[in-house]
């Protein structure tokens, strides 16, 4: 998907809401030129918030006016969500952090409205890439790219220790071709060896092995036949 293609699913009239989510692709040139047209097709004090995994917000405002800098945050949803009344619920957690210019009057205006649709957001106390659950996910991948144990363990371990009903192998079964732009920007960003993010490519996303989205499994193996996934 290229920017014009996001943008052209912006239509024309979104004055009449009060925050509009911009969930596209963790590409930055797609990001920027969503909030530009964001920008223009919105309400003047409409909040404008990013779902992205691992920019942080102001990078992805070079061209937006400063009046408008100041209610644009981050707002990172936990995968996979989970609708309130379904068992087991899971990833209600949703990440708020500044883009350095936000207004402080915002958070608790967000962080109240979430509450009331069953959500439970925490805010960031300042900026940071990877913002304060996916660094972990990192952490990961490093542990099966060394050998030391793979998907399944990682996550029987999470689950056991923690009590929740996913592991974080699960969750990012969504899309190992998204973790991967996660990783490319995480990795720049902290300056890290490139070594996981390499292993990830190689052996998962240039075989297309994404996780859910494909029939060729991805950090778990193609179940069997009749084989509860």
């Amino acid at each position: 998907m290229s920017s014009k293609d996001s943008i052209e699913y912006i239509h024309a009239n979104l004055t009449e809401y009060l925050l509009v989510f911009e969930v596209v692709l963790e590409i930055i040139s797609i990001k920027k030129d969503t909030f530009v047209a964001l920008e223009q097709q919105s309400h003047y004090d409409c909040i404008l918030a990013s779902n992205s995994s691992s920019f942080i917000s102001r990078e992805l405002l070079g061209k937006v006016k400063d009046e408008i800098k100041t209610h644009v945050l981050i707002t990172h949803f936990m995968m996979p969500p989970q609708p309130i009344g379904i068992l087991p619920t899971q990833a209600l957690i949703v990440e708020l952090m500044t883009s350095g210019r936000t207004a402080r009057n915002i958070f608790p205006f967000l962080s109240q409205e979430m509450v009331k649709c069953g959500l439970k957001p925490v805010t960031a106390k300042r900026e940071s890439s990877g913002f304060i659950f996916n660094p972990t996910k990192h952490e990961v991948l490093m542990v099966i790219a060394e050998g030391v144990a793979d998907a399944q363990t990682i996550d029987r371990v999470w689950m056991d220790i923690y009590q929740s009903p996913a592991g974080p192998c699960t969750m990012m079964g969504v899309g190992l071709d998204t973790v991967e732009h996660i990783e490319t920007n995480y990795v720049q960003k902290r300056h890290l060896p490139r070594t996981t993010l390499e292993w990830l490519h190689k052996h998962y996303v240039i075989q297309g092995k994404l996780g859910n989205k494909c029939n060729k499994g991805g950090l778990y193996p193609v179940p069997a036949p009749g084989e509860k996934t």
